[in-house]
């Protein structure tokens, strides 16, 4: 049976889909009070009565915009027959991060709210930190079961692996945005396919 949302939860989850793209582009520091009103067109006092500050919309948007790509992943990761084709995943979905629907506007919300918060906004820079690390672990146990699976090699190393594939993930869609262009990310996700084809048996 599906639960019924009361008003306040309702306006509660407007404002985040409302304001996911803006902080997304624009970042936590570039989105003010008055993009979240005119794009709501709800008063301060409304999105206060909502949330603690805009701190508290970010943090509520980006655990919106990260699930959303999180959703995907997990999707095709459950349909994949092979532990290969389920780390493979992860570079199909970046791959095509700027011309999918499941990517909100601005790119991957790991890579922006990472960059952006590192110093600045401490709770962002934990959330995104712990984002990163729920990644870390999701793609070593994927590596751990192939492993058992005898579908790779048995001495891999699967934290350096995993970290290797963020780092060219992550450094792909950074190079291809600052760039503007689609070729250099697809350049750096064959290195990281290479780098899945290398630890298999």
């Amino acid at each position: 049976m599906e639960s019924k949302l009361s008003k306040a939860e309702k306006t509660r989850q407007f404002i985040i889909e409302t304001t996911a793209d803006i902080f997304n582009t624009k970042g936590y520091a570039g989105t003010s009070m008055s993009d979240i009103t005119d794009a709501t067109r709800l008063t301060k006092g409304s999105i206060y009565g909502n949330f603690e500050n805009k701190e508290d919309v970010a943090l509520a948007v980006f655990e919106h915009n990260y699930s959303k790509v999180r959703q995907v992943i997990r999707e095709r990761i459950a349909q994949a027959t092979t532990f290969h084709q389920k780390l493979m995943v992860y570079v199909q979905v970046y791959d095509h991060f700027t011309r999918t629907a499941h990517f909100p506007r601005g790119g991957c919300p790991i890579l922006n709210t990472s960059t952006e918060a590192d110093d600045t906004n401490p709770l962002l820079k934990e959330r995104a930190a712990k984002a990163v690390l729920e990644w870390k672990q999701n793609i070593q146990d994927l590596i751990k079961e192939g492993i058992n699976a005898k579908e790779f090699k048995f001495d891999v190393d699967d934290e350096r692996i995993a970290l290797s594939l963020i780092a060219l993930i992550e450094g792909g869609i950074m190079i291809a945005k600052v760039t503007d262009s689609q070729s250099n990310l697809n350049r750096v996700m064959k290195t990281a396919e290479l780098l899945i084809k290398m630890i298999r048996v």
